[in-house]
């Protein structure tokens, strides 16, 4: 019996059940000397949350496969509140595309402002590292159907431009 029984794959679930919400206060040590976040350091933090979700969904060990490009759109200064926001979007057999959303609070000025948003695609391993199937997601909502339906046209272009790096990697260019 392989795991493509129906016997053996997990039932699906909602995307509720993996929503995550996740906070950091920005701390000197977080900050260049301008007294900003550090992009590695907004970086980190939402590898961290799309792992939540990832593993909230999949009841699974995950790791990050491939994280989408990250625009930084308002700064993030020393003493901060960062709100991190994520659910799985999609799953594919054993990987899900995890959407996490970024925003600051400042608590001082009661202000908040879209920082980020980035995907982030997540395997589901066993503890030998092997990948393991995945529930189905069940968007629920029409914001949940729309990103679904997002997930799989941002796949395709993932998948398109893997294969035109690795053909440039062939001919060595």
């Amino acid at each position: 019996m392989n795991s493509h029984d129906s016997d053996n794959f997990p039932a699906p679930r909602p995307v509720r059940d993996s929503q995550s919400d996740m906070a950091e206060i920005v701390l000197p040590n977080d900050a260049n000397p301008l007294g900003a976040l550090l992009g590695g350091r907004l970086m980190h933090w939402i590898d961290l949350a799309g792992a939540l979700a990832a593993h909230r969904h999949s009841r699974h060990y995950v790791v990050t496969a491939s994280i989408d490009h990250l625009d930084f759109l308002f700064p993030v200064r020393v003493g901060d509140l960062v709100i991190l926001r994520s659910s799985v979007n999609r799953v594919f057999h054993t990987s899900m595309e995890v959407g996490v959303k970024v925003w600051v609070e400042n608590y001082i000025a009661d202000e908040a402002h879209h920082v980020s948003s980035a995907y982030l695609t997540f395997v589901a391993v066993d503890k030998n590292g092997k990948h393991v199937a995945v529930p189905a997601v069940i968007p629920e909502t029409e914001d949940e159907q729309r990103r679904y339906q997002d997930a799989g046209r941002r796949r395709e272009i993932r998948h398109a431009e893997l294969e035109r790096r690795r053909r440039h990697l062939v001919r060595g260019t």
